[in-house]
């Protein structure tokens, strides 16, 4: 089997099936029944009344923030701030959106979009510099701005002197957007709104950036091989920096494409763990822009069926957090899968020949 089809197709594939096995036999375990539950979970994301629709507004924050990321790895980047710069993204964008009036929707929508990924670009870019200039590892620095973000945020969003919504009667958020800021519903009767189609419009803009433009070559040189990239002629820390900071500019899209389509304002805790989960995205994606989409739907119906389960079968939607880590584990684990492959190789191979010897009797 050639090599690219079991890293690209077979590898992902047999690890989110191996991921609900995993996950099956803890509902095993519990006493409940895995068909019942992932009939629900099924249910919940695709068949009831506006499930496929609202798991479709569940994947738009994984499609740009797998982007991200997946850029980020391209470059050899591991940038695990895609949560904090989801938070820059939506306070930047969320700004213009509620204090801009009175313009076309298109110049308030396209204002809040580039508001926030100037911030996303610049907050992400922080940790490519510290990486570029002193050698600081991004994990790190990347953790530890999630944390500085998540404390920006909550500072701005209750202090009444800055962006507290003093009309919002104990309730803690900005005040809401414009109306014309409020991105256009693209299904009647549901929540699925007009970032779908831009997340669907960014993934070949950023297949076209990293595999079609100087600059893409330049990133994925770094990735592979920084020394040989430098002996190149190519500057290394600058990629770095750019790298990081359209890493963290379409994490930063998420931000304000979510508050944008679905809440309309913002809270201390809009992005709920998507910028973590992001991660699991690109990996099972192996960093394929095309391939972030079904890695995206997938982890949107997980967390859209999620709770439609537990409603049906009692059984807690933590299981969906052992699903996404049985499939991150046999993801950054590939060799298991392999390992499995030619087990089965090997009986296939034992079935053939036994055939053979059997009808030369």
């Amino acid at each position: 089997m050639p090599g690219w089809l079991v890293s690209g197709i077979v590898v992902p594939v047999a690890s989110v099936a191996l991921g609900f096995l995993v996950a099956a036999i803890a509902i095993v375990a519990t006493g409940a029944d895995p068909g019942q539950a992932y009939l629900a979970l099924f249910q919940g994301a695709f068949t009831n009344h506006n499930a496929f629709a609202e798991t479709l507004v569940s994947t738009v924050p994984y499609i740009f923030l797998g982007l991200g990321v997946a850029l980020g790895f391209r470059a050899g980047l591991f940038n695990i701030g895609a949560e904090g710069q989801f938070y820059i993204g939506a306070l930047a964008g969320v700004y213009v959106a509620y204090s801009v009036h009175g313009l076309p929707p298109v110049i308030e929508i396209g204002g809040s979009l580039l508001a926030a990924m100037v911030a996303g670009f610049l907050y992400a870019g922080i940790a490519g510099f510290l990486k570029a200039q002193t050698g600081a590892h991004e994990v790190i620095t990347t953790i530890m701005l999630n944390y500085v973000a998540f404390l920006i945020a909550n500072w701005l969003v209750t202090s009444p002197t800055l962006m507290l919504d003093p009309h919002a009667r104990g309730l803690i958020r900005t005040p809401y957007i414009d109306a014309n800021a409020v991105l256009p519903i693209i299904i009647p009767n549901s929540r699925l709104h007009f970032g779908f189609v831009l997340a669907l419009a960014f993934i070949p803009i950023v297949w076209f950036l990293i595999e079609r433009t100087t600059l893409g070559f330049r990133l994925r040189a770094v990735g592979f091989n920084p020394g040989a990239a430098r002996a190149a002629g190519i500057s290394v820390s600058r990629t770095t920096v750019l790298a990081m900071g359209l890493s963290g500019a379409l994490a930063a899209t998420a931000g304000i494409v979510q508050t944008l389509g679905v809440q309309h304002d913002m809270t201390a805790a809009v992005a709920s763990g998507y910028g973590f989960d992001a991660i699991a995205v690109a990996l099972l994606a192996r960093s394929n822009p095309w391939a972030v989409l079904p890695a995206a739907l997938l982890f949107g119906a997980l967390h859209n069926g999620a709770s439609f389960m537990q409603l049906q079968t009692q059984v807690s939607s933590d299981l969906i957090s052992i699903v996404q880590a049985s499939v991150i584990a046999f993801v950054a684990a590939p060799e298991i899968i392999r390992w499995l492959l030619r087990i089965r190789g090997h009986q296939v191979g034992a079935v053939a020949i036994t055939q053979r010897e059997a009808s030369s009797v």
